[in-house]
């Protein structure tokens, strides 16, 4: 993140402390249409329907060769204009578009260019794509997870690892970091291997590798602090870990089959057992398909530094079907940029991240 970024990112976040504080009012959400459109594909749902329909699209591999969002333009309105018809959705409600990582990734290449991009989205398939902040989007998990989950989240924060970014979302506080699953493994790909592709061949590391990895990771988490001052607790609810690190902690350091808990020390055991070993040799000793196994190492120390900043010692796992479409569909706040879209690509071209936390009623 550049240092103008990071400045743009704290003016946002305290601009948006009566928005998150507001979200789950929602005044009139009986004829909404949202998308959720991260970095690997659009899903989308609608008001007093559980239902979703999804398209996958790649985002990422476009912005980090360098050739913006351009070449996804296509398939991004056939998607917007096709994902409602599939789901048997209203036709004439207000639709709006949550852009994610990969979006807030192109606004920091080429603002500019997402602006046009985002007015020609708008023109073809009537929906408002709006560039939404980190610390929005955590509110969103959150809210996502306590209405999945109830009264069975019993920790403060849960922790999303999405392809772009991750966040460890609270009620009331949240850090956000542009360092998902994918971007974390790509870091590690340039500074281990000097590698550009991704994902790529980090097994085996030296522990001088990982002493390296986990040095640069807690450069990447150094804000988690000033995010999250008080003591939190954690449950872990996307598929990297669900799948991934809890059943190779199970598996390495011997636990129940059903846990679905694990504590820091287990972690940074297993980490050391599988880091010494080639991904032939993960596979058969895990049982686990070869796709979870590409970025187990990743993701494992991925974890194990989250738990280190925020002062874990236990992590809780439940798998999610986890969307930003309950959070969005509520946020009262982004749907009245439906109406003011216009102005919002003014001031998404002169202000940048802001443009969102900006108040859609002072617009001519």
């Amino acid at each position: 993140m550049t240092a103008d970024f990071g400045k743009a990112f704290v003016q946002v976040a305290a601009s948006l402390c009566c928005i998150l504080l507001a979200l789950p009012a929602g005044a009139d959400e009986s004829c909404r249409i949202a998308y959720d459109m991260g970095s690997s594909g659009i899903r989308a749902g609608v008001s007093g329907n559980p239902a979703t329909t999804r398209a996958d699209i790649d985002y990422l591999a476009p912005l980090w060769a360098g050739r913006g969002l351009a070449e996804t333009v296509v398939p991004t309105i056939v998607a917007l204009r096709d994902l409602p018809v599939e789901g048997g959705f209203a036709a004439d409600c207000p639709r709006v578009g949550g852009g994610f990582s990969a979006w807030r990734l192109a606004l920091q290449q080429d603002g500019q260019a997402l602006a046009t991009l985002l007015e020609r989205l708008r023109a073809a398939s009537n929906v408002a794509v709006l560039v939404i902040p980190p610390l929005q989007e955590g509110a969103y998990g959150y809210r996502g997870a306590r209405q999945l989950l109830g009264q069975g989240l019993s920790t403060s924060h849960v922790l999303d690892i999405g392809g772009g970014s991750l966040q460890l979302a609270g009620e009331r506080t949240t850090f956000a970091e542009a360092l998902g699953q994918k971007v974390w493994q790509r870091s590690l790909c340039q500074e281990v291997r000097n590698s550009e592709s991704s994902p790529c061949a980090l097994q085996p590391m030296t522990g001088e590798e990982l002493d390296i990895a986990r040095a640069l990771l807690a450069e990447k988490l150094q804000g988690v602090p000033a995010a999250l001052p008080e003591k939190i607790t954690l449950t872990a609810i996307s598929r990297p870990v669900s799948r991934g690190v809890l059943p190779a902690v199970v598996r390495v350091a011997g636990l129940a089959a059903d846990a679905q808990s694990f504590s820091r020390s287990a972690l940074t055991a297993a980490i050391e057992r599988i880091a010494r070993l080639t991904r032939e040799e993960s596979i058969r000793l895990l049982g686990a398909p070869s796709e979870h196994v590409a970025y187990l190492l990743s993701d494992m120390l991925l974890v194990e530094g989250l738990m280190q900043a925020t002062g874990s010692s236990e992590l809780a796992v439940a798998e999610l079907d986890l969307t930003n479409l309950p959070g969005l569909l509520a946020d009262d706040h982004a749907f009245a940029w439906e109406s003011h879209y216009g102005c919002y690509l003014e001031r998404l071209r002169s202000i940048g991240l802001e443009a969102y936390a900006s108040d859609p009623l002072s617009c001519p």
